[in-house]
């Protein structure tokens, strides 16, 4: 153990001798230069510390070998911060104090340079920082702390950016546990608000993490359904915890990874171990354009870094923070060389000549303005193969863009994700464990046309059917991929929200069948946007109008034609005698008999008795219309009374839900549904409530509110259309209609499901295919109606034969009566199949052993024998 500790001290040891020794070199060349002392605290037990301070030193030497007359010189002096940030507050006060230096570059983190930091504003010494810090450290807190190193303060903007070009809205933040990992939080979720993204869960990783807790922490994300991770955390710490992500496997196909800047800028200085690691992350970096001197500058860096590291096998190409290092030393340099520091205030001289220092350094432009180095704009990169391939540039005027040319395409290039994908991952997926969607289907006994569980005990097996089965499917299918699930039913159904509970409580993954939206419900689980539309009525039976009178004769008209037609009669009478009178002597006499004639005349048009000759053409074109108009109104009038004798006319029994409040009436809901706390906003008190199951709704209703029945049914819209057209006579629908939240299918809260979903609903194509299912349901119904009167003639035929042979026609009175017979007909209900010594309860649900479970996956159908039901299991 002793030894192992020696040997990094040693290394540094020895490469601080190196480097000083060169520094004194260049120094004894010109004595008569003037030295300024300046302070480097690094940690030297670490390889980045290391490489940093070789780079400040070939910086110096390279300013002073261009400027070789400079009458001032920096002096260097080394503080080992060893990791620590106790040691790095301890070697950074040493080096102001004792030695007196006017200036710090360092340290490489964020605790470290807090630290330095308020130390720096106490003793008004300049600190030239390379720590990605958080943007809370302004000039306003630490006036004498410069960055020479991008803050990274756009970064969230550009991962927001990243994620809504994929349409992803839900990542998970991995951030290092420190000032700069905790400093990205307010900045990106308030960016991803901005595109309706949403971070899911976080996770702080210690900066000095062991690797079994890494695992844990892999292995925990793994569970999660969410595939998209957003990685906020330092070079070494990243390198490890990729590794141990890719040994979790989650470095393969469905996986997105996208890493911050810190990351994206020491990817270069990866070795080919490391990088294995990492293929296809998404990472970005402050954009450095490549050039000569760069090329120039990592061949030098590279003899020069191996000289002093003897041990080191192969050196990697530098980070763009071993360039930032170097021209943080060359800023310095040309500020002293360039301004007289004065011994009464150097550390503002010194502060003021630095902040005014601008030049083109190997990483671009170096201008600080507010104490921070400049950035415009971002590359993006994707690891692939041995390194990084650029796939597209950010900046904020701009956005993403593919290159940097005047004619900028929007966009990425092509990126090859987890698992040599080129196609993105959906970003989700809908069973962290990779077993198929339990999706519950309530089974009970009522109408089927919505949903029906069909067992068969002959194969063990059960058939899944009706509306809401026929719209999930279709839907599923139109998913831009494959989404396996498997139904399950449900049998022991005291309510809907029971069944709901389910989902809450992470025992199933989703319940389809026909399942209201409400506000409560949304408390629990996640709908999707309603498949159908549903509102709340009532039916009531329909009564007999037995208010009969001996004016029945007059009701066929109304009273406007009957005295429309009596002016009539008397008008065409008077015509016809205003013509005929004079030229014709039958209308002719007294005026008393003229009168009568008139009167006659136009009334025996209605049995077309008239005996009187008509001598004018005009009279008999009038006396031929209006015979015309007589006859068509006496067939109407007929007709209209024969129906009223012959038919039975009904009424409803209750017209308003006033009524039924006001005279204290029972009325029904659908047992299990959310009718009855609705009915209990409307007013009705809990006693006068009764539930029953759809097939009881008739018998309820018949029986009526004083013989144990109800005065009405309430009920959802698509329930009462259906009884109305099973029952066709003898109920109808009343009152105003209740708007409710309608149909949909249920998910866990936050599960990508729903808005997928609910994405289908709307495209054309389900539309148009919603609209067939919905279509083939009616139609269905209609069968099923023709095929109960079917039975029902089939089973009376001899009695109408008997009939038939009494009479050779069918009067409408006789319709009626076998109209009658078949609505008082007693419906016998289909057995059902006993199920009871096969149920058993797991996890809280009554599955029926023995059956197959099956799942569709596209348009595949699989099916599996329930041999122990596995994937119920409460682990």
């Amino acid at each position: 153990m002793v030894l192992r500790s020696m040997i990094p001290r040693g290394l540094a040891l020895l490469h601080l001798l190196l480097v000083l020794s060169s520094a004194s070199a260049s120094a004894s060349e010109l004595p008569s230069a003037a030295a300024v002392r300046v302070g480097v605290v690094l940690n030297l037990t670490s390889e980045a510390g290391r490489k940093s301070l070789t780079c400040v030193s070939m910086a110096l030497d390279d300013f002073y070998s261009a400027h070789a007359n400079s009458s001032r010189r920096v002096h260097l002096l080394v503080g080992d911060t060893r990791g620590d940030v106790v040691a790095a507050a301890h070697a950074a006060e040493d080096l102001i104090r004792n030695n007196r230096v006017q200036a710090i570059i360092g340290p490489l983190t964020s605790a470290e340079a807090e630290f330095i930091a308020y130390l720096g504003k106490h003793t008004l010494t300049p600190i030239l920082a390379l720590a990605p810090i958080s943007a809370a450290l302004t000039p306003l807190v630490a006036p004498f702390f410069l960055h020479t190193a991008p803050i990274y303060s756009s970064q969230a903007e550009l991962t927001a950016a990243i994620l809504d070009k994929f349409r992803w809205r839900k990542a998970i933040l991995v951030y290092e546990d420190s000032p700069y990992g905790a400093g990205i939080l307010p900045e990106l979720v308030y960016a991803l608000q901005g595109y309706n993204t949403f971070i899911t869960d976080r996770v702080a990783l210690p900066i000095d993490a062991a690797e079994n807790y890494l695992d844990k922490v892999v292995y925990s994300l793994k569970e999660n359904s969410t595939r998209v991770f957003i990685v906020h955390i330092l070079p070494d710490l990243a390198a490890r915890f990729f590794r141990q992500a890719s040994v979790a496997d989650m470095m393969s196909d469905g996986y997105v990874w996208i890493a911050t800047a810190s990351f994206g800028s020491a990817v270069d200085s990866y070795g080919p171990d490391r990088i294995d690691n990492m293929q296809g992350v998404v990472t970005f970096r402050p954009y450095v354009q490549s050039t000569d001197r760069i090329m120039n500058f990592t061949v030098r860096f590279k003899d020069k870094f191996q000289m002093e590291n003897p041990g080191i096998q192969e050196v990697p190409n530098p980070s763009l923070l071993l360039l930032w290092a170097y021209d943080t030393a060359w800023s310095l340099a040309a500020a002293i060389n360039r301004n007289r520091v004065p011994s009464s205030t150097p550390g503002r001289t010194l502060l003021g000549a630095v902040l005014n220092t601008t030049f083109d350094g190997l990483a671009g432009r170096f201008t600080l303005v507010n104490g921070q180095l400049q950035l415009s704009t971002y590359e993006v990169v994707n690891i692939i193969g041995k390194g990084a391939r650029t796939v597209g540039f950010w900046t904020p005027e701009s956005g993403i863009f593919k290159n940097l040319k005047a004619n900028n395409e929007k966009g990425l290039k092509q990126i090859l994700w987890p698992g040599d994908l080129a196609t993105a991952p959906s970003g989700w997926d809908v069973s962290s464990t990779g077993s198929p969607l339990r999706v519950i289907v309530p089974s009970r006994h009522g109408f089927d046309q919505l949903v029906k569980v069909s067992y068969n005990p002959t194969n063990i097996s059960f058939i899944v059917t009706g509306y809401c089965i026929d719209v999930f499917y279709a839907l599923m299918k139109n998913l831009p991929y494959l989404v396996a699930y498997q139904y399950v039913p449900f049998n022991n159904i005291s309510t809907y929200d029971s069944i709901l509970n389910l989902v809450y409580e992470k025992k199933a993954d989703a319940v389809v069948g026909d399942t209201t939206i409400s506000t409560d419900r949304m408390n629990k689980v996640a709908f999707t946007m309603p498949y159908t539309d549903t509102g709340l009525s009532m039916i009531v039976v329909l009564k007999k109008d037995s208010s009969r009178s001996m004016w029945i004769f007059l009701q066929p008209l109304t009273h406007t034609l009957w005295i429309t037609s009596l002016a009539f009669f008397f008008l065409t009478g008077f015509v016809v005698w205003a013509i005929e009178h004079r030229i014709n002597p039958e209308f002719r006499g007294t005026p008393w008999q003229q009168f009568g004639i008139i009167f006659y005349f136009a009334f025996s048009t209605l049995v077309f008795s008239h005996k009187e000759k008509l001598e004018s053409n005009l009279s008999r074109l009038v006396v031929i219309v209006w015979v015309f108009v007589v006859l068509i109104l006496t067939s109407s009038y007929t007709a209209s009374l024969t129906s009223m004798l012959t038919f039975q006319r009904f009424q409803p029994t209750v017209t308003s839900v006033q009524d039924l409040l006001r005279n204290g009436h029972f009325v029904g809901y659908q047992r299990g549904s959310a009718v009855k706390y609705w009915l209990e906003e409307m007013g009705f008190h809990k006693k006068n409530l009764l539930g029953y199951d759809t097939v009881e709704y008739a018998e309820a209703l018949q029986m009526g509110s004083g013989n144990g029945g109800v005065s009405a049914i309430f009920d959802e819209n698509p329930y009462l259309k259906i009884f109305l057209s099973k029952y066709c006579e003898g109920y109808t629908m009343v009152g105003p209609t209740y708007r409710l939240g309608g149909f949909g299918f249920a998910f866990p809260i936050g599960s990508p499901m729903v808005h997928e979903i609910s994405k289908a609903i709307m495209t054309p194509g389900v539309q148009e295919e919603m609209a067939r299912i919905e279509g083939k349901c009616g139609l269905t119904s209609g069968l099923a109606l023709l095929i109960s009167l079917s039975i029902f003639v089939y089973q009376k035929r001899d009695e109408f034969r008997a009939e038939a042979s009494r009479t050779r026609s069918m009067s409408l009175q006789r319709l009626h009566m076998w109209l009658e017979r078949l609505r008082s007909t007693k419906h016998r209900e289909s057995p059902i199949i006993n199920r009871q010594e096969g149920e058993y309860e797991m996890d809280g649900l009554s599955i029926v052993t023995g059956y197959s479970q099956k799942f569709i996956k596209g348009d595949a159908v699989f099916a599996k024998e329930a041999t122990g039901w596995n994937f119920w299991s409460s682990s």
